[in-house]
């Protein structure tokens, strides 16, 4: 065989999975299941609900059929996604260039071209994170064909109309790093079924490979299984001249895996409440004992008996007939456990019903909180990353400045304003300590309004004279 090219290398190997992702592939699988629970988990509960010693295949399929899933990982997590997007994240663009601050108002308001949010955008990244414990974050521009003479003909063609795209960590196949941590290539792998026409033509799956490095992309398809793979194109992505892969990653830390803490003890619910739930059920049911010596071959009840000899015994043993309280109990313990390892002992069943000091209600909330916080400073940081570099590409000119995604408490406003005038009634003689406190309160208590108002805002206290600030008298 003959050597290959460099390009049918690429489109050989493209499928290639790293082996971490190949290790971590079940994992993820599951996680996402008991994160979204319903048709989905029922669907593939055979993968989760384990089959007894010697339990006979129809059984079996008949407790499959009747199982069941009690959701509490999924709404922790969505209730941690909801409370650290209480209040939105505070975008500040700073700088003469009013062109490109108007792009990046229109971009919060529609960060990748199908009219989402930035806020909502994040949202479903922080998500995907808690669930599989990453998430990432393409950045990118439209292709475009020829030559542009400047900057206005660049914005009218809309090729500086920077995009974002997401990915779950099950959508990054393969990738490799460079000793200080910056990813030197990636392959994103995603596929969706298609038919030629609404009305007749097969469903077939059709499957993209991109990859990226610092430099350059190559995009491959392939429809239907078992065919060949072409490049479909290749050329600079959008951060090229950064020497950059146009790809940001949101890690959670270990500790604050939500799924990979809580996933097990979830899973061992469910087993438990299943057979709870079983036992129950066949206890209402009663099961006709036949006491005969010739040969019994009649249906009765609900399609079981049992055969006995006059003189033959039959019985049941359970730890001294507690064993349906005992069940009941160790899944209230599981129950509290999920919520304790995610942080919100004080949501947790009995455990909130439980006498509590002041002090222990505020310490255990504090807990929830810190970690709200590191889920902000997360976000924060990921929004910074994306945003500098995209400034960068377009080559605006301006400062960019996230904050906010650290008051999740219906009274936290109230007591930063409390604070804000103390600070001012010390008297420190600083304009630009002044407007920094007054955008930050201005824009923190506006903070579901349109990124436009919120640059008008700043850019009129920027402009306003201020004065002396009074002086608290000691």
């Amino acid at each position: 065989m003959g050597n290959k090219t460099e390009e049918e290398k690429g489109v050989f190997e493209i499928d290639r999975e790293h082996p971490e992702y190949i290790a971590r592939k079940a994992a993820r699988k599951m996680y996402r299941d008991l994160y979204t629970g319903g048709d989905q988990l029922k669907q593939n509960a055979m993968a989760y609900l384990v089959q007894r010693h010697r339990e006979q295949p129809d059984l079996y399929s008949e407790r499959l059929n009747a199982a069941f899933y009690e959701n509490y990982i999924g709404s922790i997590i969505d209730w941690y996604a909801a409370t650290v997007f209480r209040r939105e994240p505070v975008l500040a663009f700073e700088g003469p260039n009013e062109a490109a601050k108007r792009f990046y108002y229109d971009f919060t308001a529609d960060c990748d071209l199908r009219g989402t949010d930035l806020t909502d955008f994040l949202r479903g990244c922080l998500v995907d994170a808690l669930v599989e414990g990453s998430s990432y974050i393409l950045a990118d521009f439209p292709r475009a064909v020829g030559a542009v003479g400047s900057r206005a003909e660049e914005d009218a063609s809309g090729r500086s109309r920077a995009y974002l795209a997401r990915f779950s960590a099950d959508d990054i196949i393969n990738w490799s790093y460079d000793p200080l941590g910056n990813l030197e290539w990636v392959v994103i792998r995603t596929s969706d079924l298609k038919t030629e026409s609404a009305g007749s033509g097969e469903w077939e799956t059709e499957t993209w490979w991109t990859y990226y490095d610092r430099q350059t992309f190559r995009k491959y398809r392939r429809v239907g299984q078992g065919k060949p793979v072409e490049l479909d194109d290749s050329g600079t992505h959008g951060l090229a001249k950064q020497k950059k892969v146009p790809l940001f990653r949101l890690e959670i830390q270990e500790g604050l895996w939500l799924m990979n803490k809580a996933g097990l003890l979830q899973l061992e619910h469910f087993n438990k409440s299943n057979a709870l739930s079983w036992a129950l059920t066949m206890g209402l049911f009663a099961m006709p004992v036949i006491y005969s010596e010739k040969q019994w071959n009649q249906i009765l009840g609900e399609s079981y008996y049992i055969q006995l000899n006059p003189n033959d015994k039959f019985g049941w043993t359970e730890p001294e007939g507690k064993v349906y309280r005992i069940a009941a109990d160790n899944l209230q313990r599981l129950q509290e456990e999920i919520y304790r390892v995610c942080y919100l002992t004080q949501a947790g069943g009995s455990l909130s019903s439980q006498p509590q000091s002041a002090l222990s209600k505020q310490r255990d909330f504090s807990i929830t909180q810190e970690v709200l916080r590191a889920y902000g400073d997360a976000i924060k940081d990921l929004t910074r990353r994306v945003l500098m570099a995209i400034e960068v590409a377009r080559e605006d000119g301006i400062e960019v400045h996230v904050s906010g995604l650290d008051e999740f408490d219906i009274g936290d406003f109230s007591s930063e304003l409390d604070d804000a005038q103390r600070l001012l009634s010390l008297g420190i003689d600083s304009p630009t300590l002044k407007r920094q406190i007054f955008k930050k309160l201005a824009l923190k208590y506006l903070c579901d309004a349109r990124q436009d108002i919120k640059g008008q805002i700043s850019a009129e206290i920027d402009a306003q004279p201020l004065g002396p600030s009074p002086v608290t008298k000691v």
